[in-house]
């Protein structure tokens, strides 16, 4: 039987390889895709505790597609950035990336 701690687990895997893509990758879709998999970590949080917390409740469900739909708005950002950047550097390496420095 699958109970509320595998869930948790999965989830904290999950955010846990996120954090990790995003502290250690250079490049900005690798960025991008890291913080989507956190991002889904915590839809994968939500679900299971809406489900077992409150079984006939849908709180979980509503907040994961609210989540969804923020990322799905931050990627389209994130990567209307990273083209615009492409265009003027020839490039999307985050190291080398500083237009928005002083």
């Amino acid at each position: 039987m699958v109970g509320l701690n595998h869930y948790l687990t999965l989830s904290a895997i999950l955010f846990c390889v996120g954090i990790f893509g995003v502290l250690t990758r250079r490049n900005a879709i690798g960025i991008l895709m890291s913080i989507e998999l956190m991002f889904n970590a915590v839809n994968i949080n939500f679900v299971a505790f809406s489900k077992f917390v409150t079984p006939t409740g849908f709180a979980g469900q509503i907040f994961a597609i609210f989540v969804i739909t923020v990322a799905a708005a931050e990627a389209t950002v994130g990567l209307a950035i990273v083209l615009l950047i492409y265009r003027n550097y020839k490039g999307i390496n985050v190291d080398q990336i500083n237009i928005m420095k002083w």
